[in-house]
């Protein structure tokens, strides 16, 4: 079976229009930031938009009915693991950083840690991001935050349309403004804000978290080559990454795929073209899951896919 979802939109400081005017989802407003394309969580719960289980939250599916998502020694868990967003951030997001679930578990009321990972769908020519820091001890990163030496502090790397950055827990980290990207990540809405450009929202300053930033920001930071890599668009299956909490891979469909399930569920976002999955149209912002009973698929068109799945290994 494969489950189509309705995503849940967020309205972000950040946001812009991408999302309604590029990605033609259905909402108001200018200041669009995420689209949570796959998620169960608390602060955004996607619901099924046809079939056999329309109008279900996917944390209902989970709950209710494991058949769909327990197969090869697939091991059930609380919640839902994996949550997949589509970003626009049309001005610069908070610096900021996540914890691992050993620190979220024990400060944030039994939460998953936050690792995620960024595939770029576009930016400008000369963009950047915010990965890593400067720090080189622990004395030197309290000293910079302390000090707000914020120039000194935060590490930017360039990057480019198709690049791929994964974001360890304790990675300082920040999109900047004219991106757009897909992230997988754990199934977590905790983040530690370290800097926020002294703006206003609502005429108060945003929430900063510098106790616990301090307590997770890994020392010293990885450097960008072990965390950045890019696609060059020449491969039918790109894989992306491995980890503990999931594999990510892209897909590129020029005529027909077939591909076969290695996952106990793999969840699919189309970010470019369209075509069909099984004789189902999807196109450019579809988001879809493909469930335990599904060994082989068949994907025709021309379009391309970011895939993930929990591993079992």
């Amino acid at each position: 079976m494969i489950l189509f979802f309705k995503p849940v939109l967020t309205h972000n400081i950040w946001g812009g229009t991408k999302l309604r005017d590029i990605w033609k989802y259905d909402i108001d407003g200018n200041d669009i930031g995420e689209c949570w394309g796959i998620a169960a969580h608390a602060h955004g719960d996607v619901v099924v938009s046809e079939g056999k289980y329309a109008g279900k939250h996917l944390s209902e599916l989970w709950r209710d009915y494991p058949e769909l998502f327990y197969a090869q020694g697939y091991q059930n868990s609380d919640r839902f693991p994996l949550l997949v967003k589509i970003i626009a951030a049309d001005k610069d997001l908070s610096i900021q950083v996540h914890p691992d679930d050993e620190y979220a578990r024990e400060h944030e009321n039994g939460s998953l840690g936050k690792t995620e990972c960024w595939y770029i769908l576009d930016c400008e020519e000369d963009s950047k991001l915010v990965v890593g820091h400067n720090a080189k001890t622990k004395e030197e990163l309290d000293s910079m935050i302390d000090d707000k030496r914020w120039n000194e502090f935060i590490r930017e790397i360039p990057i480019h349309k198709g690049d791929f950055i994964s974001i360890l827990p304790g990675t300082v980290h920040a999109i900047k403004g004219g991106i757009t990207l897909i992230e997988v990540q754990q199934n977590s809405d905790i983040t530690y804000r370290v800097y926020d450009y002294d703006r206003l929202s609502n005429g108060k300053p945003r929430d900063l978290h510098i106790r616990q930033s301090k307590d997770v920001i890994t020392v010293p930071a990885l450097a960008p080559a072990d965390s950045l890599m890019h696609d060059d668009d020449s491969a039918e299956i790109l894989e992306l990454l491995k980890c503990k909490y999931f594999d990510v891979w892209r897909i590129k469909v020029d005529g027909e795929y077939r591909g076969r399930q290695d996952h106990p569920f793999t969840l699919m976002t189309v970010f470019d073209g369209e075509g069909t999955i099984d004789g189902h149209k999807i196109h450019r912002g579809s988001h879809f899951l493909l469930t335990a009973d599904v060994n082989e698929y068949c994907i025709k068109g021309n379009l391309k896919i970011i895939a993930s799945g929990v591993p079992v290994r």
